[in-house]
């Protein structure tokens, strides 16, 4: 790449993370409590939250991760998609409302493992603890996993060093955290959001009609291998998927009950009412962006051939093919979308996780008469340590991204899915019930997959699912039912939900 280039593409860049860090910026002197810090005030508008809540589900992984996968094995990758489809939806219209609900009248939790101590009164803090524990080993890897994006996207572009590339992205991700807290992180993953759902869409479009149209194409792809367009047939092997890899695949939408960087949008939307809203765009935005997250994939196949086959060099399909098909700047403004989508995630998770941290363990545990400023300074000191650490373990180059996300999706929807279902929706669900259920279903997932051959490819996150499930069900059910006034606590909130 030549000089001139480089300038063009660094001035698209360095224009696009002013932008996000003058968001983070303006919001450094609005945070004065922790619950403004971590929660917004509980002030987000339909927009926002929907905006938000699908940016920072997708991560690096949209752009990269599942390209990459139908670069490989065609649209049979697409079950991902399909469940990730169903699962986003559901969780709108399951979960959104009553959480939102629930955790205002069970003391105004601000955080996930808050809302099951107040929940379930845990007068010890033994589940908050324990699920701020789980938080932070699986958001390491997710975050490692944004990390590692970063440092193939600016390797990729401007030939960097993997490590100089990798520190690059993590000062800006944790730049702009550190500064604005949560309302920064939903207004930047708001415009983030915004151009990665127009840069999904445009590249396949320019792609296709490179090759003369949608007939053209198609007509192409099935000449290469038919077997690229069936859902029933992994294309990289010509072999058909199994019940369990379909299961497999699909299963990723269980992920989206457990998902703390998720969830906390629902938590801090203005007002019920406007949740049906975020719903509708939540959903067309995913169901729109995955579907072309997939044609950019085979469409670059066809566009590149297999040049990107070695080394893991697919999850640069869509790097390799805007440089092609774009002018330089232009170029540069679509590779923004990948720092869009991978800082989008990343800032969301290192705020989940410091807010673990601080309020359930810190604040709980060591200084319960902390003041806030004291909480403030300790959330965003553990913002720079979990950065720290994920950096860490992202300095292996050979990690692949859709490798560490799997990994860290299915460890949340195991430890904190079935919890926060059977919270929502069960009344004899007790204390007990609920860390058997965080312990067996994290475990479960952990030991899984560490395990490989025969029904042991099966991802990990469905065995881990139903035993955290079976775990509360069984225990709550040998355990004292709960007391009287978490019983009507539960009917005061399932009032305000009628």
């Amino acid at each position: 790449m030549t000089i001139s280039s480089n300038v063009f593409l660094i001035a698209a860049f360095g224009i696009y993370l002013l932008f996000m860090m003058a968001i983070g910026m303006y919001f450094y002197g609005k945070n004065s409590t922790t619950n403004e810090y971590f929660l917004g005030g509980r002030k987000l508008g339909s927009w926002v939250t929907s905006m938000s809540a699908q940016a920072s589900d997708m991560s690096g992984w949209l752009l990269m991760g599942l390209p990459g996968a139908a670069y490989l094995s065609g649209i049979s990758s697409g079950w991902i998609a399909v469940g990730l489809g169903i699962g986003t939806y559901l969780n709108w219209l399951f979960v959104a409302k009553p959480l939102r609900q629930y955790t205002r009248v069970a003391g105004d939790a601000i955080t996930l493992p808050q809302f099951f101590k107040n929940r379930f009164r845990d007068d010890s803090g033994l589940i908050s603890v324990v699920s701020a524990l789980f938080i932070l080993i699986f958001f390491l890897f997710y975050t490692a996993s944004g990390f590692v994006s970063a440092a193939k996207l600016f390797a990729s572009v401007f030939g960097l060093p993997y490590l100089v590339a990798l520190a690059i992205g993590a000062v800006v991700v944790v730049s702009y955290t550190f500064a604005g807290g949560f309302f920064a992180v939903c207004w930047t993953d708001f415009f983030q959001g915004m151009l990665m759902f127009f840069c999904v869409l445009a590249v396949p479009t320019m792609a296709i009609g490179a090759h003369g149209g949608l007939d053209a194409f198609l007509a192409k792809v099935n000449e290469f291998n038919p077997n690229f367009l069936n859902f029933m047939v992994d294309g990289a092997t010509n072999t058909p998927l199994t019940g369990f890899g379909i299961l497999s695949l699909m299963a990723w939408g269980l992920g989206y009950f457990g998902q703390p960087h998720i969830l906390v949008r629902f938590m801090g939307i203005s007002s019920p009412a406007a949740i049906k809203k975020s719903r509708r765009i939540a959903t067309v935005w995913v169901i729109l962006s995955l579907s072309a997250a997939v044609a950019i994939g085979i469409s670059g196949r066809m566009y590149l051939g297999d040049v990107l086959l070695q080394g893991g060099a697919q999850e640069t399909v869509y790097i390799t093919m805007v440089t092609r098909l774009f002018p330089i700047f232009v170029a540069g403004i679509f590779l923004s979308a990948i720092l869009a989508a991978i800082m989008s995630t990343a800032d969301s998770q290192l705020l989940v996780t410091a807010s673990a941290i601080t309020e359930d363990f810190y604040h709980s545990k060591l200084r319960p008469n902390a003041n806030e400023k004291e909480l403030m300074w300790v959330s965003r000191i553990c913002v720079m340590a979990v950065a720290l650490i994920a950096v860490l373990i992202a300095t292996n180059p050979n990690n692949t991204i859709l490798g560490l996300v799997s990994y860290a999706w299915g460890g949340f929807g195991a430890t904190f899915g079935p919890l926060v279902l059977c919270s929502l929706f069960w009344k004899r669900a007790n204390k007990y019930g609920a860390f058997a259920g965080i312990v067996v279903g994290g475990v479960v997932d952990l030991v899984w997959a560490q395990l490989s051959g025969g029904i042991f490819e099966l991802y990990e996150i469905v065995p881990g699912f139903i035993a955290g499930l079976l775990a509360i069900v069984i225990v709550s059910l040998l355990t004292p039912a709960p007391s009287a006034d978490i019983a009507q606590e539960f009917d005061s909130y399932r009032a305000c939900e009628d």
